[in-house]
């Protein structure tokens, strides 16, 4: 991939940061900073909330992120499709549960 230079002055406080969080990954600079504008046009790239829509947001460790990124990386999925996939496989399995239940009584 071809690449160009990209430099701004940041605050010194900012620049502690990014180099905390980078050097957690264990990542350059360049790889973190890619990472983050890549993330930043993602989301901005997104469909734009209508009122059908809600967002659902989590914190989950490092450990787990790494885990479904991998994941995602080796089937090819998106994250949101994995994530709605998992909450309706729980919720049809809870549905389903229910209903053998009251059958049974």
């Amino acid at each position: 991939m071809e690449t160009k230079n990209l430099c701004a002055q940041i605050p010194i406080d900012l620049h502690q940061k990014v180099s905390d969080e980078r050097e957690k990954k264990g990542i350059t600079t360049s790889q973190y900073v890619t990472e983050i504008l890549e993330e930043f046009y993602r989301m901005k790239e997104a469909k734009p909330m209508t009122k059908d829509t809600r967002t659902l947001a989590l914190q989950i460790s490092e450990e787990l992120f790494e885990r479904i990124k991998d994941h995602l990386q080796k089937t090819g999925m998106k994250q949101k499709d994995f994530i709605i996939g998992l909450i309706l496989e729980a919720l049809e399995d809870e549905e389903h549960n229910e209903t053998n239940e009251v059958e049974a009584m």
